[in-house]
């Protein structure tokens, strides 16, 4: 028996060392990237956009691994929204910007989801494994016009899984990826992964000219010190194959 569409894997791989700053924004700066047929997901009445720095390892595309193009770095800008579906609230991530190293990844983004990815010169420092004394950092860099940018987390002790109604509970669980087509429609993507255990940091930086990565109107949020600052260990994931999400029409 075929396999339905919607259920097939796109992609494979690791997620690891996820690198999340949190920035809490007022909801009208949102307004023109909200996919059709979705709405703002908030916590505790606030809304948020986050950078997000991971390891891309061991990826795999309709079950291929392309060479030379498995492990790799990305850092992207996202937000949360959700829909309501028939088999209920269904909790999604949407991406402003996606960085990555190489050009090849991001053709194939941009071509299947239609999302905002770049190509960009890129490098990393993660030291977190044992022991677990002391003070561990992950740090990720991409270089834009004449000079690197960074994202920086510093960590003490074990990780551990976030509470129920935590703000790291709620970046870290929304399994749905949504992003607008070029004709205004939604593709409406799974994003499957277990419950990520998060160690808070103890120190956090965005150095970064975020006019010039981000645009002008994310300079005022994404300039002040983040609302909140983890990192998650991250797990294997499936991503399955997007579809047009009829309801959002």
């Amino acid at each position: 028996m075929r396999m339905p569409e919607e259920a097939r894997a796109f992609l494979t791989a690791e997620w690891r060392n996820l690198v999340m700053l949190n920035y809490e924004v007022d909801p009208q700066l949102l307004r023109s990237h909200i996919p059709r047929g979705t709405e703002l997901d908030s916590f505790a009445g606030r809304t948020y956009v986050s950078v997000v720095a991971f390891q891309f390892l061991n990826t795999r595309l309709l079950g291929i691994p392309i060479p030379f193009h498995r492990h790799f770095d990305e850092v992207n800008l996202r937000f949360y929204v959700c829909r309501n579906a028939p088999d209920g609230r269904r909790r999604g991530v949407v991406f402003i910007k996606e960085i990555v190293p190489r050009a090849a990844l991001a053709w194939i983004a941009r071509r299947v989801y239609n999302e905002n990815y770049v190509a960009l010169p890129m490098r990393s420092c993660v030291e977190l494994s044992e022991p677990t004394q002391g003070t561990r950092t992950a740090g990720y860099e991409w270089r834009h016009g004449d000079r690197w940018h960074r994202i920086v987390a510093e960590v003490r002790g074990a990780p551990s899984t976030p509470e129920p109604n935590s703000l790291e509970s709620f970046i870290t669980e929304h399994y749905w990826g949504y992003s607008v087509q070029p004709d205004g429609s939604t593709i409406e993507y799974r994003v499957e992964h277990p419950q990520w255990r998060v160690w808070r940091a103890a120190r956090a930086e965005l150095a970064c000219a975020v006019a010039q990565v981000y645009g002008e109107e994310f300079v005022g949020p994404l300039s002040r010190p983040p609302a909140s600052a983890f990192v998650a260990e991250g797990s294997a994931v499936v991503v399955r194959k997007g579809t047009r999400c009829a309801s959002c029409d």
